[in-house]
């Protein structure tokens, strides 16, 4: 059990409600066109634990030196010894190829895409060190999971996943710019790239804002595509009224809340899920 702890640990494993519930909500907005099996859905689930844990370890695994000289990071498990660079690889390797085995099972469109979906993930773990915009790659590989679920149950053309990836990818760009903030004077003694980096607290806050608003902006876009009514509107508004509280914690001049604000946005995915089941299967849709 402590072996499971340390490893659930490792990839921050509760933090899989970021993206999941996005991924499930693809899948619904498909299943609104195209039949869709619990056991796809089981295999949506399998797919995208697997991923995040696969791109949480290699985060963990090609940041081990940077977070050893951090002391916000330093008590992570590969620099305090708890876990070895050979475990953590393996750990990666398992998780990736669990990825692509799920992927397999639900359609050969998901199977040719599992590559690429894992090469972008990957490739945010690395982005600090060549570009600005590290934040966006972030936003971008949690984008694909509405993407990824609208695919698994064979949904066609249409707008929906696209306004659902854009509306996910700006609100994790937006709250990981938050999150940078805090380690904006070690990026910079470190020759790490960011957005605060580059822009600083100050303009970066606006920038986070600005992709907040674009985020609830995609939302309320969907529900004119789908359409989805008011039930879902009421969801959305709840979800912005939160962004709204998240952003009013942190301040330029005072970035003690940014842990606080960062653990709010655990409850954004699920409240939006909760709205679209609602609006989709609730009695006033009989």
């Amino acid at each position: 059990m402590n072996r499971l702890r340390t490893y659930a640990s490792f990839v921050r494993f509760s933090h899989s409600v970021f993206a999941l519930p996005f991924a499930l909500a693809g899948a619904l907005l498909a299943a609104q066109h195209t039949p869709v099996t619990w056991t796809a859905v089981g295999w949506i689930l399998v797919a995208m634990v697997a991923a995040r844990s696969a791109a949480m370890g290699f985060n963990r695994l090609v940041d081990a030196r940077m977070d050893a000289l951090n002391p916000r990071t330093a008590m992570r498990e590969l620099p305090r010894g708890a876990m070895t660079a050979r475990e953590a690889v393996a750990f990666v390797t398992v998780a990736s190829l669990l990825f692509v085995f799920a992927a397999w099972r639900l359609n050969p469109i998901c199977l040719a895409l599992s590559p690429v979906a894992l090469a972008i993930v990957f490739w945010y773990s690395l982005a600090k060190r060549y570009t600005t915009w590290t934040q966006l790659f972030l936003g971008l590989a949690m984008a694909v999971a509405p993407v990824g679920g609208w695919l698994a149950v064979g949904g066609r053309a249409g707008w929906e996943p696209w306004l659902l990836a854009a509306a996910i990818g700006a609100w994790v760009g937006g709250f990981d710019v938050l999150y940078a903030c805090q380690d904006l004077e070690f990026d910079r003694a470190h020759g790490l790239r960011s957005i605060p980096v580059r822009f600083g607290v100050p303009a970066s806050l606006a920038i986070s804002r600005a992709m907040h608003a674009m985020a609830v902006a995609c939302l309320v876009a969907l529900a004119l595509v789908a359409p989805l009514g008011i039930v879902y509107l009421a969801g959305v508004g709840v979800v912005a009224a939160m962004l709204v509280y998240e952003q009013s914690l942190v301040r330029a001049d005072d970035l003690s809340q940014v842990k606080r604000a960062f653990d709010l946005n655990g409850y954004v995915g699920i409240l939006y899920l909760v709205a679209l089941v609602a609006a989709l299967y609730g009695p006033w849709q009989r």
